[in-house]
Order: structure tokens, then C-alpha cells, then sequence
């Protein structure tokens, strides 16, 4: 398994907009094959007024990421730039698991 993080920094004149619109976007994502699910952040303010979230999409493998780049991100992406413009920015990166801990390992 592997995690697509998407952080978003979204102005506060647009914050609430992005906030009600990213429920039925991420459930668009998680929709798709290979893709498990999807856990939603919200982060601390850091007193500039803009708001910032982060998604964790919990993907199966690596080619099924590859099929989201190639047949849905360029579309996907280009609906929030239509609807929010210049009001927010993404940054993304994949996260690789390389191991689990809870409380009972040593």
C-alpha cells in the first residue's frame, strides 16, 4: 500500500467553498480502481488566514496510481482550478509504507 498526499493552501475568501466541494471530489477519487479509501486533514492556522488541508489517499500499488496520473489527474485537478482559480495551491507527493508500529511492539 502507498499513500498520494495532496496538501492544499487555500485563501480564506475561498475556504469554505473548497471545504464543501472536497467531500464529493475525494469520494470521486477514492472511487476509482485501486484506491482504498482516503483520510482528510485539517491542519493548525499559521495566522495568515489561509486555510490548509491535507488528503491522504490510500492506494493499493503503484500502477494503480499510475493509471489515476495518466487517465483522471489532469482532469480532475483542471475542475478545481475552474471552479477556485488562482485561490488555492496543491502540493502532492507519494509515500511508500515501510513499516507499522502500535503500542505492543518493541
Amino acid at each position: 500500500m502507498l499513500i498520494y498526499e495532496v496538501n492544499l493552501t487555500i485563501d480564506a475568501d475561498a475556504a469554505e467553498a473548497v471545504a464543501t466541494w472536497l467531500p464529493g471530489h475525494i469520494r470521486e477519487i477514492v472511487a476509482l480502481d485501486g484506491f482504498t479509501g482516503a483520510t482528510w486533514f485539517q491542519l493548525d492556522p499559521e495566522g495568515d488566514g489561509r486555510q490548509r488541508f491535507t488528503v491522504h489517499y490510500h492506494v493499493q500499488d503503484r500502477p494503480s496510481l499510475q493509471r489515476y496520473f495518466d487517465d483522471h489527474a489532469a482532469r480532475l485537478r483542471q475542475e478545481g482550478m475552474n471552479r477556485f482559480g488562482g485561490r488555492f495551491t496543491a502540493t502532492r507527493r507519494v509515500l511508500y509504507e515501510r513499516a507499522q508500529y502500535d503500542g505492543q511492539t518493541a
